[in-house]
């Protein structure tokens, strides 16, 4: 399934709306090249599950952990490991498919193939600020494809 968004609050708004979709255990894999939009799609999959606050990108810390509501999220961004062993090394997998959703940033770094997941690849658009999002499900139960149909008509962008 794909989706386009035309600005950074677009994306924003599109990532809240998935958030209510997730539920602990799941996964978010996120790929696209450097400044494609992966890290504004997990603020906004963030702030769709009450997170609030500063989101400090965990690239040199690799995860960072949330909780609001008493959901809790683990952002991983693992673009500065330099072979996989090191994602397991950190323990960083004890966080994947526990207690919590997990969005990993970066996923083929530390070649992680889980389920369930959504494998989501963004793209740059023709315009600057554009984004192409592609989903495909991995045993998200809660995902629901006919609910993004209509993001922007239902979050007013």
């Amino acid at each position: 399934m794909v989706f386009e968004t035309n600005s950074e609050n677009d994306t924003l708004a599109f990532a809240s709306r998935l958030a209510p979709m997730l539920a602990p255990g799941d996964t978010v894999l996120l790929t696209g090249d450097l400044g494609a939009g992966k890290s504004v799609l997990a603020r906004g999959i963030a702030r769709g599950m009450g997170v609030t606050g500063p989101m400090p990108s965990p690239t040199f810390t690799l995860m960072v952990p949330y909780e609001a509501g008493g959901r809790k999220l683990y952002h991983y961004d693992l673009y500065r490991l330099s072979d996989p062993d090191e994602y397991y090394a950190a323990g960083l997998d004890e966080f994947v498919g526990g207690d919590g959703v997990a969005l990993v940033e970066w996923p083929q770094m530390a070649e992680l193939d889980v389920a369930p997941a959504l494998n989501i690849t963004l793209t740059r658009g023709a315009e600057d600020d554009a984004r192409r999002i592609e989903i495909e499900n991995d045993g998200v139960a809660g995902f629901d494809p006919a609910a993004l149909s209509d993001w922007r008509d239902a979050d007013g962008v």
